[in-house]
């Protein structure tokens, strides 16, 4: 015959070896809130790779630019201006060339520099970006 101990860690073994409902919906509620955080979180790297895709795009094009700019040797003063379209990112550029005044250099009898400026701008999002580069280029013929 079966003894009441034996009866009473019978029906507690069989208590303890499944899951009850409550705790079933608490776990997906749990692993339901889980999966929601990492989507969001997916979504924020997805957004931050394009932007960074797109900053590198304007970067290469700004160094373009400076380079065929300096292609030149000595360029003209003057300023240029064009689109590109990379990706479906339309990018405006413009260069801008002048000389360089500075009261220092003018006491140090220094002419001939020239400032090459490129600015690379597009659309992201809601707003604008841009991104400058600038160097300085010397007249080859100065002594």
């Amino acid at each position: 015959m079966v003894s009441r101990r034996n009866r009473r860690m019978a029906m507690k073994v069989t208590r303890t070896t499944g899951f009850t409902f409550i705790e079933v919906l608490v776990a997906l509620a749990v692993v339901s809130i889980s999966l929601l955080a990492l989507l969001r979180l997916h979504l924020i790297s997805i957004n931050m790779a394009e932007r960074a895709q797109i900053t590198c795009q304007s970067v290469f094009l700004a160094e373009q630019k400076l380079a065929e700019t300096l292609a030149e040797g000595y360029p003209p003063e003057g300023i240029n201006g064009g689109t590109v379209e990379q990706n479906r990112v339309l990018f405006r550029w413009r260069t801008e060339v002048a000389d360089l005044y500075a009261p220092q250099l003018k006491e140090a009898n220094v002419t001939g520099l020239r400032k090459i400026l490129v600015d690379i701008s597009w659309k992201q999002g809601l707003g604008c970006k841009h991104l400058q580069m600038s160097t300085y280029v010397a007249d080859r013929k100065l002594p």
